[in-house]
Order: structure tokens, then sequence, then C-alpha cells
């Protein structure tokens, strides 16, 4: 027993030692492999600090050098520029010294020159006495043999030159008049000619219907409507007389307004196109077209100003001018007659060597007081000339406006080319139709006539001003005021205007209730 637990006992310090020195050979390779990462990690450190140094001292090496070359450089600069200077004051030196010899040079010549010009004045002043002492001896002869002083003498012979010069300055001066009125006649014509000759127009003549072509004769039916509704509230929303007749796949509309004829031909077309057509829905087409025919005006007066180089308008002239495109003076569109004016206007000016800019905007805005509808009472030129006072043109354009119909003093160069130009363009032939313009002109008439009257809303005159319908308001007019209004209308058309055959009057009561179901 006690030799098994000696024999434990040497086995346990055997293993104890065999494990110590296990361990401790373990520790020491582990302690050698640190050590030697260490060192080769160090190393590394090494030779990235030394690196390091190497590149900045690489770097501040460059730095430095760069530095040197840009001193060197800014050094050579400024030696350069004290070399020129040094030149150049070198040669201004050179150049002065030169000049004092040619001014010494020039003095000595100066004095020999001034001693000979002494000598030649003392020389003249003697002739000049002998001279005058000649001239005293032969008047005295002279007013001896005459009989008169030589005051006298003097007195008759200007009265004499006066006289001749008189006659023959008044011959110059006709001479010149007459030449100045046959060059001015023909340069006028020259410049009318060639500005005509840079403009090429078409033959502006407005009709007052518009045809509307349809696919079939089927449609005609539904246009018109059961007893006639569709019809009639189409021409109560647009004032167009709608004419269906036995014209196959057309339908004519008549108005004197181009306005009205091309919101009820884009009416007829929408409703048509859509199919719906009944009285609410064609008021609600005719509003939306309505809108789209301004934003048309619009926009053809931003293309029109932009088409002329025409800048900085305000945009009520803008759309005044758009509105141009439906109206017509005497048959001839006055947006295009406006326009050839313009060109005109500013070809004329460039030959005549004024402002060619204005004188295109002034020709444009001349016939501008014929488009809006309200104060009637003033001619056109006067209206325009108000209007473009109004929005802020400059005065020798508000001055060319007014005055090219002479009804405002002319007070520029602008104004005369601008009347000039606009009866070149109306008085070209083909170019105007006064019968349209008369006919146009007394529709107008029929219905402001009837809109002077209290309580009346509308007015259309259709069937080419032989029925004139007016629209009053329910609430305003009686049954029987509606039908006194049509008496006392009927009675200031006798009096007042001229017309064939015989007009009807009709007085339309319109009242309108609106609900909604929810």
């Amino acid at each position: 027993m006690v030799e098994y637990i000696i024999a434990a006992a040497v086995g346990f310090v055997v293993g104890g030692f065999i494990s110590y020195y296990l361990w401790d050979k373990a520790l020491k390779k582990k302690k050698l492999k640190l050590i030697s990462e260490a060192q080769a990690e160090g190393d590394v450190i090494k030779k990235d600090k030394i690196l390091q140094a190497k590149e900045k001292f690489f770097q501040l090496k460059t730095d430095h050098e760069r530095f040197i070359n840009e001193k060197n450089q800014k050094i050579n600069a400024q030696e350069n520029r004290i070399n020129q200077k040094e030149s150049s004051i070198n040669q201004r030196r050179d150049e002065l010294h030169r000049k004092i010899k040619e001014f010494e040079i020039t003095k000595n010549d100066n004095d020999v020159i001034r001693e000979n010009l002494n000598n030649q004045i003392a020389v003249v002043e003697q002739k000049n006495e002998e001279l005058a002492k000649l001239h005293r001896q032969q008047v005295e002869k002279l007013e001896v043999l005459s009989g008169m002083s030589a005051d006298e003498a003097k007195s008759q012979l200007v009265e004499s030159l006066k006289e001749e010069a008189k006659t023959e300055a008044m011959a110059f001066v006709n001479e010149i008049v007459e030449e100045a009125k046959q060059t001015a006649n023909k340069e006028a014509k020259k410049v009318v000619v060639k500005s005509i000759q840079r403009v090429a127009t078409e033959t502006a003549i407005e009709n007052a219907v518009t045809v509307f072509h349809i696919e079939s004769d089927e449609i005609k039916g539904r246009i018109i409507g059961r007893e006639g509704r569709n019809i009639r509230a189409l021409e109560a929303a647009t004032g167009v007389e709608i004419i269906v007749d036995d014209t196959p796949e057309a339908i004519v509309l008549s108005a004197f307004d181009p306005v009205r004829r091309e919101i009820a031909r884009l009416a007829l077309h929408q409703l048509v196109t859509d199919g719906r057509i009944h009285p609410a829905r064609i008021e609600e087409v005719v509003n939306k077209v309505k809108k789209q025919i301004e934003e048309e005006i619009i926009e053809t007066g931003k293309r029109t100003t932009i088409d002329l180089g025409i800048h900085g308008m305000h945009p009520e002239l803008v759309r005044l001018i758009g509105k141009m495109k439906y109206r017509s003076s005497y048959g001839q569109n006055l947006l295009q007659h406006s326009r050839e004016v313009a060109n005109l206007s500013a070809i004329m000016a460039t030959e005549l060597g004024l402002n060619p800019k204005k004188a295109k905007r002034a020709g444009l805005l001349h016939d501008i007081g014929k488009v809006p509808d309200d104060e009637p009472e003033l001619p056109h030129a006067i209206l325009g000339m108000k209007l473009a006072e109004k929005f802020k043109e400059k005065p020798d354009i508000v001055n060319a406006i007014g005055s090219h119909h002479d009804e405002a003093e002319m007070q520029t160069l602008l104004a005369p080319i601008v009347q000039v130009c606009d009866a070149i363009s109306g008085a070209r032939p083909g170019a105007r139709r006064e019968v349209v313009e008369s006919y146009i002109k007394r529709l107008k008439d029929l219905e402001d006539l009837a809109l002077s009257y209290p309580g009346v809303m509308k007015t259309y005159a259709i069937q080419a001003g032989r029925e004139l319908r007016v629209i009053a308001g329910a609430d305003k007019l009686s049954d029987q005021e509606a039908e006194q209004l049509s008496y006392d209308i009927a009675k200031r058309i006798q009096d007042e205007m001229t017309y064939p055959g015989q007009i009807k009057i009709t007085v339309i009561r319109e009242i309108r209730s609106v609900n909604y179901a929810k």
C-alpha cells in the first residue's frame, strides 16, 4: 500500500516537472514569437516613418524649389521692366537732346527771318504811304471832274448794286423753290413706290355669312329640334341667324359680326360632334366657346406683335389687336389692314431716315379705336388716341393715331407717314368694298338703337336686317311694357333710319329659374 502511494507521489512529481518543462518551453517559444513579431512590426513602422519623412522632405524640397523659381521669375521680370524703363529713359533723353539742338538751330534761323521780315515791313509801309497819297490825289481829281463828293458817289453805287443784287436773288430763289418742289414730288413718289413694292397683301373682302358643312341632312332635324326649340336656343345664345334650307349638307350662319358667326360655327361643330343637342347643352357649349374665342383673340394679338417685332405693349392693347381679326373696315379685314399699314409705315420711315419701330407701332395701332364697342359717339381716331394714351404709349405714337384722319393736329413726322400709308392700304384696287361696310354699319346702328332703351339686355339684327330681336329681363318689363317697347323702337326706326322694305321688331321677355335636386 505504501509502495503504491510512493509510486503515485513520484509519478505526480515527475508529471508536474514534465508539465512545468513543457509549459516553460511553450512560454519561451511564445515569447520569442512575440519578440519576433514586435521586431517585424517595428521594422515596418520604421520603414513607414522613414518613407513618410522622405516624402515630406521631397515635398518640402519641391515647394522650396518652386518658391525659389517663382522668386527668380519675379526678380527677372522686375529686372526686365527696369531694363525697359532704362532703355525708354535713354531714348527719351537722346530725343530731348536732339530736339534741343533742333530748337537752337531753328532759333537762329528765326532770328534771321525776323530781321528780313522787319526790313520788308518797313518797305511795305513806305509803299502804303505813297499809295495812300496817290489815292487822295486821284479822289480829289474825280470829285472835281464829277461834281460829287466821294461819299455821294459811294452811296449811289451801293444803291445801284443793291437793286441789281435783289433782282438776281429773287430770280435765283424762285428757281431754287421750283426745283425743290419738283425734287420733293419726285422723291415722295419714289418713297411711296418703294414702300408699295415691298409689301404684298391679299385682297381682303369679308362676307356676312358662314357656311357650316355637315355630313348628312339628317343632322339638320336634330339641330332644329322639336318644334324648333334647339335652333331658337342657338340663335338666342349666339345672336346669329341660322338658315336651314334645301342646300345639301350645309347650314348657313348669317350675322354681320364675325365674332358671333365664329362662336356659332364652333358651337355647332362641338354639338354635332358630341351628339347631344338640347337647349341646356347649347347654352353650356356656347359659353365654353366664348371663352375659347377670347383666348384665341389674346393669342392672335400676341402672335401679331411678335411677328412685327413689337414689344412692351399693354396686355389690353394686345387683346384689342387680336380682336381686329374679327372686325372689318369697308370689307377689308381690320387686322390685315393694320398689319399692312404697319409694314408700309416702317418702310417709309426707313426711307426717310426716321425710326421704323415707332412707325410700325403707330401703324399697327392707328385703327384701334374701331375695335371697342363702347363710346360710339367718338370718332375712331380720337377714341384710339385716348386708348393709346391711357395705356402709356409714347406721345408721338398717340398723336399719329389721333391725327391720321386730320381730327387732331399733326405734331410729329410720324403722323403724316401713318396717314399716307393708311390711304395707300385702303385705296389700292380690291382692298375695300363700301357696300358691305354700309350694310354692317346699318345693322350695328339698328342694334345700338334698341340697346339704348332701359331694361334691354341684348339685341340681335338677323335676316339681313329685316328682323330685330330684343331680349329684355322679365323683372324689368311687363307684358304691356314689352308691347310698348316694340312700338317705340319701330317708331324710332321709322323716324331716324333709312332702310329697304320693312323691319320686324320682336321683344322677348326672358326669365330664368334655377334650382338643384340633391
